[in-house]
């Protein structure tokens, strides 16, 4: 028995947003030169992440990283930089996909992306020393 995917989009719509993404990404005036320190095989990159996506949408299991790790352990990620991330995200979303998908995977972006920047934020936390309670 297969699970239902999350929303309607298929493989072939994942590959698409996550190509025109990823595009977008690297024009940015922020955000692409962050992903140039980290990314030298874009269509690997690429692959990677519509795996990540086609796992997390359509239940595939072809994903094995492990995001939080990868964002943790790159340095010059940083909280403020979920933001724009996710506007583009968004975006391309309405570029790329009818309105509903759209709408599924932004919100399915949005706690993934929030999750991702609470681990940033509380790893630069520790880097900085001990919480001060006051």
């Amino acid at each position: 028995m297969s699970i239902p995917p999350r929303f309607n989009v298929t493989p072939e719509q994942i590959d698409r947003v996550v190509a025109v993404f990823y595009a977008a990404i690297r024009r940015h005036e922020v955000l692409g030169p962050i992903f140039a320190n980290h990314v030298t095989d874009w269509p690997a990159h690429e692959e990677k992440i519509a795996r990540f996506w086609r796992n997390a949408i359509l239940y595939e299991r072809s994903y094995d990283g492990n995001p939080m790790r990868a964002h943790m352990q790159a340095g010059d990620v940083r909280a403020e930089h979920f933001a724009p991330w996710l506007m583009l995200f968004d975006e391309t979303l309405l570029r790329t996909l009818p309105e509903d998908a759209a709408a599924g995977w932004s919100a399915l972006a949005h706690r993934i992306g929030g999750g991702l920047r609470m681990g940033v934020e509380d790893l630069r936390e520790r880097s900085d020393g001990p919480p001060i309670l006051r």
